[in-house]
């Protein structure tokens, strides 16, 4: 049975699954879709953190699926915009669990995770499965994906 790892850009998928669908990710059904091709060894969600309650909820219930969460605060920035990246975070937990896995899985659309895909196909020869909304993932993050599955209506509540 091979392990997986799992790695969640929650804002990515939540920003691009609600644009492109008006809908929300089912985290439930992916997980049972994952787990039906190996054993889960690691799933890290990455969120950030804003003391609202809807949140709580949805980190909770993510938690309940098998999630370890991972928060950041959520900063607002004088000019309106927001901050809450969590790209390098995700990156080094990928690069230290990749080597002793068989799938790492990545959930974003964010094309600046193309050269660590590149990076742990080549050296660790992991499987880098990705998946993302099709309009609003990077082909650069796809073309270096071992797979791409696109979120699609049957991942979706």
């Amino acid at each position: 049975m091979k392990s997986i790892a799992i790695f969640v850009d929650v804002q990515n998928i939540y920003y691009t699954t609600r644009q492109v669908y008006q809908r929300q990710f089912n985290y439930r059904k992916f997980w049972q879709q994952i787990n039906s091709k190996g054993k889960i060894v690691s799933a890290i969600a990455y969120a950030t953190h804003r003391n609202d309650d809807k949140q709580h909820k949805f980190q909770t219930a993510l938690k309940h699926i098998g999630f370890n969460i991972k928060l950041k605060p959520y900063i607002q920035r004088s000019d309106g915009s927001a901050k809450g990246d969590w790209d390098v975070g995700i990156t080094i937990d990928i690069m230290e669990t990749a080597q002793s896995v068989d799938t790492v899985v990545l959930l974003s659309g964010d094309g600046d995770f193309d050269l660590l895909l590149q990076k742990i196909k080549k050296d660790y020869a992991v499987s880098a499965e990705v998946y993302g909304v099709p309009a609003l993932t990077a082909n650069s993050l796809i073309d270096s994906a071992s797979v791409y599955h696109p979120i699609e209506e049957d991942l979706l509540l």
